[in-house]
């Protein structure tokens, strides 16, 4: 009787671990793991963005920077 139950347990682990996703179910989570990068890429560089505004000086802009150094060498 011990070796009928071993053999079906066995068989119910086997059958347990068999019943995997899907392909169709990897292919949906792979799709979401890509799209989850993105989105978290496109908030990093919205963060960035919104920081380097913030801490550039409100009368100071990109322009007047770049013509600075410009202005010096003649």
């Amino acid at each position: 009787m011990k070796k009928v139950l071993s053999i079906v347990a066995a068989a119910a682990m086997l059958a347990v671990v068999a019943c995997g996703p899907s392909a169709e179910e990897k292919k949906k989570a792979e799709e979401k793991r890509i799209q989850d990068s993105i989105e978290a890429a496109t908030r990093m560089a919205d963060s960035l963005a919104a920081m380097e505004t913030a801490m550039m000086p409100a009368d100071t802009t990109a322009a007047d920077t770049t013509a600075a150094p410009a202005e010096a060498a003649h």
